[in-house]
């Protein structure tokens, strides 16, 4: 019995989530995804790292405070979500630099990086794409009507081998652009 307790401790390492996005604004979606991480890939903590503005977006429609506190309240009762806004800590709003600031924070941990299936068919254009599953894996959440694309990605054919996991779940269908446009 010991045998087994000990080898479970050591094969076993804690696993932290990033979930990385404009939050514009957040909702259950992103919700949704935080909570089938954790329970799919036994994570201990999800952090929500909020970025200023998307590269691959116009103007936040958005102030940045008032997404950081949304974000906050709409997880309050999760407590293994952390909301955060890292962009200043690490001198960058690149991908790359957000999970290895957490690497290097967490160095006994396995990362996670969380993203829907719509950002992996523009993936291979983020800086320094290649690298991001280096150093985390890759968990990419399949939303209507992006399964098939995203399956046809520059990325998904890089890394489907490599660490990328597809992840098929009970999707809850809403989007920020959806919100914003009601």
């Amino acid at each position: 019995m010991v045998k087994s307790e000990n080898k479970s401790k050591y094969n076993s390492k804690d696993k932290i989530g990033i979930l990385g996005g404009s939050f514009d604004p957040p909702h259950k979606g992103h919700l949704k995804i935080s909570q089938v991480a954790k329970k799919k890939f036994n994570l201990k903590k999800i952090v929500w790292a909020i970025t200023k503005k998307s590269p691959f977006k116009g103007k936040s429609y958005f102030d940045l405070n008032k997404r950081i506190k949304w974000s906050k309240n709409i997880t309050k009762n999760q407590k293994y979500i952390q909301v955060g806004f890292f962009e200043k800590k690490i001198n960058s709003n690149k991908t790359i630099n957000l999970i290895k600031y957490f690497k290097n924070r967490n160095k006994e941990k396995e990362i996670y990086f969380l993203l829907g299936a719509d950002n992996l068919i523009n993936f291979h254009k983020w800086n320094n794409w290649k690298k991001i599953p280096n150093n985390c894996k890759l968990a990419v959440f399949d939303r209507n009507n992006f399964k098939a694309r995203s399956k046809k990605s520059l990325a998904y054919r890089t890394f489907k081998n490599k660490g990328l996991i597809f992840v098929n779940f009970k999707k809850v269908n809403i989007s920020s652009s959806k919100i914003k446009n009601f």
